[in-house]
């Protein structure tokens, strides 16, 4: 049986890929749905939740715009038990991201914040860049 592989990808690059979906961000989001298996814990849906909530969204995409694009989102991704909780970012906030690629065995951590990256690898997970995600080999197929 073959596994996809498991990704993580942050709260910024997910809203990117809503805003503008042909960005690079936008890009890495649609590989990662096409080829791999997205990752979310409770606390990243609701950051996510959270921040497509607020009205400054509004001149770029609807309420229900947003909405849907959550709808679609819980149909494709996987959600982890965050059973180990780590604190190793300098920005607190962004250990969610960590703990959940540890949690949920993740392959690798798609992101735009240097909190993250700047740990690359966490726990042998490489934390790459949108960019770098885009132009990566096909993930691979695991056995």
């Amino acid at each position: 049986m073959r596994i996809r592989e498991r990704i993580v990808v942050d709260t910024g690059v997910l809203i990117s890929r809503l805003l503008l979906p042909k960005s690079v961000p936008g890009q890495a989001v649609s590989k990662a749905v096409k080829h791999a298996q997205l990752l979310v814990s409770t606390a990243t849906l609701e950051e996510l939740t959270d921040v497509l909530s607020r009205p400054r969204f509004d001149p770029y995409v609807t309420v229900a715009e947003r909405q849907k694009f959550l709808r679609l989102l819980g149909r494709l991704v996987e959600q982890v038990p965050i059973i180990h909780r780590i604190e190793a970012c300098r920005d607190p906030k962004d250990d969610k991201f960590l703990e959940l690629a540890i949690n949920g065995r993740a392959d690798v951590i798609v992101t735009g914040d240097d909190d993250l990256l700047t740990l690359s690898p966490y726990r042998g997970v490489p934390i790459v860049t949108p960019a770098d995600y885009v132009v990566r080999d096909r993930p691979r197929m695991l056995l």
